[in-house]
């Protein structure tokens, strides 16, 4: 079964992490859609989840993961060392979640926003939804 990463399509952090699981999951077990394509925007409305969300989101095993989780259980399905992230899941939420709310408030600042869209290979773009 494949899990469904929802990221900011217009940002350029969470399109290099895209990239990055892209290049580390070479299985394919992560599919992907921006949370503002028609797609994404029908998933949130089904999950409850706000469009204006900030952070990524992942659904895997009909559970639904946001923020520092989401990341984590990401980095336990990748291939290499990233693995080893997994076990920072033992941190309190609340605090691996204060970090990643930093990073997310301020991904436009310090990563900008996209100007245009890549274009995937046909291979990787049969990942996205």
């Amino acid at each position: 079964m494949h899990k469904i990463v929802l990221f900011d399509g217009d940002c350029n952090f969470c399109d290099h992490s895209v990239q990055f699981i892209i290049k580390r999951d070479p299985k394919g077990h992560f599919k992907f859609t921006s949370i503002q394509s028609d797609t994404g925007k029908k998933m949130l409305n089904q999950l409850n989840v706000p469009e204006d969300t900030n952070s990524f989101i992942l659904i895997a095993n009909n559970k639904t993961y946001s923020k520092s989780s989401a990341a984590l259980q990401i980095c336990k399905e990748l291939k290499g060392l990233w693995k080893i992230f997994y076990f920072l899941l033992i941190v309190p939420r609340p605090i691996r979640d204060l970090f990643y709310g930093i990073l997310a408030n301020n991904r436009y600042k310090w990563f900008g926003k996209k100007e245009s869209c890549m274009l995937p290979s046909p291979e990787i773009r049969e990942r996205f939804l």
